[in-house]
């Protein structure tokens, strides 16, 4: 299927959809925006994972703007002021840096690297301003772009996103265990950590700085507002292992819905893959209901008080962006250079990747 998208450029190209990704859904009842900061974003955060040596100059050359990190949040967060996209931006390009160190770790054996890297991970979220020049890029660079997150919201704010993001550090050292010693962990074993590991909740505590208010605790926690957060990041996160299980079995992964459901449910790789898709197609068509329920939420704290008003209209920006997820993870996966396993001369390494077998200094 093919549908029009805006892709790495500033106008939009034809993108062909394989068939077995196909969603028509998505093309036709979510459709695709941009925020107007992205061309600028793009550049910005090309210049940020130079100046913080995240990537060397040649891949930064070679695959940044291909890869379509800033386009992913920039179809997410619209309506954010730009210092605020800015910031998200820069982090989610540092965790996908990040990811791709987790996995050279893995794959080169390099336990003792890990668990350093991990613990810093840890002082650095806590503690910002101690680590921005560490000689460790992705140490520098996780204290850089949480230390501009933190100047956004209350301090309430700001914990709750570094506990939220302790436990996403901490899932990915049990996907370390888990892919070092070969285990391929059950299917409920798999979603609990899946959640961790795509981190449904910092994307989810970022659409509030996005729409420039803390939610309370009373609204935040609300089934009318957690349902359609979590089923945005479920369809994330299950479309993306639909996209990527061609890459992960490429490089002897264990962490995949499909790997789980071909090892425990005794199911074939066909199978696992339309599995899959029925559960990402569910998640669709059950956010159209809570989509809607979160509305008439948002429209119940609209109360008459200048309280109410703000908390309504803040819940009302948040799942707008809870929708925009659809959309722009669907494109992200058939125009970031990150999935296109077919194109790389070798199919188990990444060509955008520092695969140095040495530890990094």
């Amino acid at each position: 299927m093919h549908a029009l998208s805006h892709g790495s450029t500033s106008t939009p190209t034809t993108i062909a959809v394989p068939p077995a990704l196909s969603l028509p859904v998505i093309e036709a009842a979510f459709p695709r925006q941009l925020h107007p900061y992205w061309p600028k974003l793009q550049r910005e955060t090309r210049a940020w994972l130079l100046e913080k040596r995240l990537m060397t100059p040649e891949k930064v050359e070679s695959y940044a703007d291909g890869l379509c990190y800033t386009d992913l949040m920039a179809g997410f967060y619209i309506g954010a002021p730009d210092e605020v996209l800015q910031a998200i931006a820069d982090y989610s390009a540092w965790f996908f840096v990040w990811d791709d160190r987790h996995d050279r770790d893995i794959v080169h054996g390099r336990p003792v690297a890990w668990r350093r890297l991990k613990d810093l991970l840890h002082s650095a979220l806590d503690r910002p301003g101690d680590h921005l020049g560490h000689q460790d890029p992705v140490v520098a660079g996780l204290a850089d772009s949480v230390r501009r997150l933190y100047a956004f919201l209350p301090d309430t704010w700001n914990a709750r996103f570094a506990r939220h993001f302790h436990a996403v550090i901490e899932a990915y050292d049990r996907e370390f265990h888990n892919r070092t010693e070969g285990i391929v962990p059950t299917v409920e074993e798999y979603l609990e950590l899946r959640r961790l590991t795509f981190a449904h909740w910092i994307w989810t505590d970022l659409l509030e700085p996005s729409a420039g208010y803390e939610l309370p605790d009373a609204v935040r926690k609300n089934p009318a507002y957690r349902k359609p957060a979590l089923l945005s990041q479920e369809f994330a996160a299950w479309y993306n292992d639909l996209c990527s299980l061609p890459k992960e079995i490429a490089g002897n992964e264990v962490h995949n819905l499909g790997i789980s459901l071909v090892t425990h449910e005794g199911m074939t790789l066909e199978e696992a893959i339309a599995d899959m898709r029925h559960r990402v197609e569910e998640c669709i068509s059950e956010f159209l209901d809570a989509e809607q329920e979160a509305l008439r939420f948002a429209d119940r704290l609209d109360d008459g008080t200048v309280g109410g008003k703000e908390t309504g209209a803040a819940v009302r920006v948040c799942v707008a962006n809870m929708r925009n997820w659809f959309s722009s993870v669907y494109w992200f996966h058939h125009e970031s250079g990150r999935y296109r396993v077919d194109s790389w001369d070798d199919r188990s390494t990444p060509p955008y990747v520092n695969n140095a077998t040495e530890g990094e200094k």
